[in-house]
């Protein structure tokens, strides 16, 4: 049968349209892919509990997590006032009460709605460690004092306790090595990837009442209580780390003092770290109070004594040494001091350093740094060609060195990943082709019902 002109023109527009149809459906179909929409940000807080001060971290990640570990940023530092939890022994309710300046910062940066999902945390490392060797009563009745203040935050507190000595350094190995970008970091394709094997540094920790060492050795570690092993960002790790208690700055100068008066056992003490001239008064009940100091108060002695100084670098680099018992691993290559077992130092190595700048502690400043000295280069066997190696950092990155990042790192691992939301989405030229190829698709269906109803008029 043959078609008229009109029924050929209805028949064109109404191929036309089902063409095109077909075409912008294609576009919308085929050419669509599926993108990520922006993820929530989770929070985290965590109390560090040093010797001498205690400070609060608050850390951000986003809800999705890279190979089940959290991409960690710091988002507060806050120092609370007042000395370590430790020194609250005469008053334990006022450790919990210090906390509360800080956690009230920590609050106002975390939005209402996600805080009773924020993990809580506080680790108290060597000071308390000390308290609870030498009175574990008075150190419970601090926790308990702390947790009582911190239970009570619209947080997910998580607790409050004592945190392993092994895991004070291995997690500020993992901080030191994320700040740097050695674990995971971003590539200019926008995927997380991993870096070249070899390049993980070493981190070295100088606190008030520990010193820690960790690092990748070149061998197999051979005594297993000196190694600790954690996955992060989907590889296992394994170092070697020790930490030395009544190593740190302030239990040597406690320690480096009373084996001088313990040479003398008089009213006055020349201190050959101090500078000459000094002259001051110290009280020495806290001086043997301390388990770090193995010798009994000489009889007869009064409630303090006078100490004053010679300046005398030779007398000093002495008395600084007998603090360490390097003989005992003599004829040893894997032996660090105290016969503690040590691989040799290997790669680039990071010091968590903070040293005291007020005038009280100015005369300490000799003594510290030969302490130092000692302790790197005799005791964990740097040298001239390896000294270059290390760098002192408080920050890397924008973010406080230590182990508070490490623990909210490895914290992550055991909070589930929030799946992220996905849409269908087209590039911006697909986009474009799609929406002219409908507007035609219209156009032609509009076209061909104004024809059927005017030629029906007809």
């Amino acid at each position: 049968m043959k078609l008229t002109g009109k029924e050929r023109v209805l028949a064109a527009l109404l191929g036309a349209t089902a063409a095109l149809a077909v075409t912008a459906l294609i576009l919308i179909l085929v050419e669509a892919t599926s993108v990520r929409l922006p993820t929530d940000t989770k929070f985290g807080i965590v109390f560090d509990a040093g010797s001498s001060h205690t400070s609060l971290f608050v850390y951000r990640w986003p809800a999705d997590k890279e190979n089940d570990t959290g991409v960690v940023s710091q988002a507060l530092a806050c120092k609370v006032e007042g000395p370590g939890i430790s020194s609250y022994t005469s008053n334990p309710a006022q450790a919990g009460e210090s906390l509360r300046g800080c956690l009230e910062e920590a609050l106002a940066v975390i939005p209402e709605a996600q805080r009773p999902q924020t993990p809580l945390f506080l680790g108290a490392t060597a000071g308390m460690r000390l308290l609870s060797q030498k009175n574990s009563s008075q150190a419970g009745d601090i926790f308990a004092a702390v947790t009582q203040v911190l239970g009570q935050a619209p947080l997910d507190f998580r607790g409050a306790e004592l945190l392993a000595s092994q895991d004070e350094g291995a997690l500020g190995w993992i901080t030191i090595n994320y700040v740097l970008g050695l674990l995971v970091k971003y590539s200019f394709s926008g995927e997380w990837i991993r870096p070249p094997e070899g390049t993980l540094v070493g981190a070295l920790d100088m606190g008030g009442a520990s010193t820690q060492i960790t690092f990748v050795p070149g061998g197999p570690v051979l005594d297993k209580s000196t190694q600790a092993a954690f996955r992060l960002y989907g590889f296992e790790h394994s170092v070697y780390t020790h930490s030395y208690l009544c190593f740190g700055r302030d239990q040597m100068l406690t320690r480096l003092l009373a084996g001088l008066l313990q040479a003398r056992q008089a009213l006055r003490v020349r201190h050959p770290c101090y500078h000459s001239g000094y002259r001051g008064t110290v009280s020495l009940a806290p001086l043997y109070e301390s388990p770090c100091v193995q010798a009994t108060a000489p009889p007869g002695l009064p409630q303090s004594l006078t100490v004053e100084g010679t300046g005398n670098p030779r007398a000093c680099v002495s008395a600084t040494r007998g603090l360490f018992n390097f003989s005992s691993c003599e004829g040893r290559e894997d032996c660090a001091f105290n016969g503690v077992y040590q691989p040799p130092v290997r790669g680039q190595f990071y010091v968590e350093a903070a040293w005291p700048g007020q005038q009280p502690w100015l005369r300490d400043h000799c003594a510290s740094g030969l302490y130092m000295l000692t302790l790197l280069l005799e005791g964990y066997g740097f040298t001239e060609e390896t000294w270059p190696s290390i760098e002192f950092r408080k920050q890397a990155g924008g973010t406080d060195i230590g182990w508070a990042l490490g623990y909210m790192l490895n914290l992550t691992n055991m909070i589930p990943a929030e799946v992220p939301a996905q849409w269908r989405a087209e590039s911006y030229g697909v986009w474009v082709a799609s929406v002219v190829f409908v507007a035609l698709t219209l156009a032609a269906i509009l076209a061909a019902a104004a024809a059927q109803l005017l030629w029906a008029r007809d």
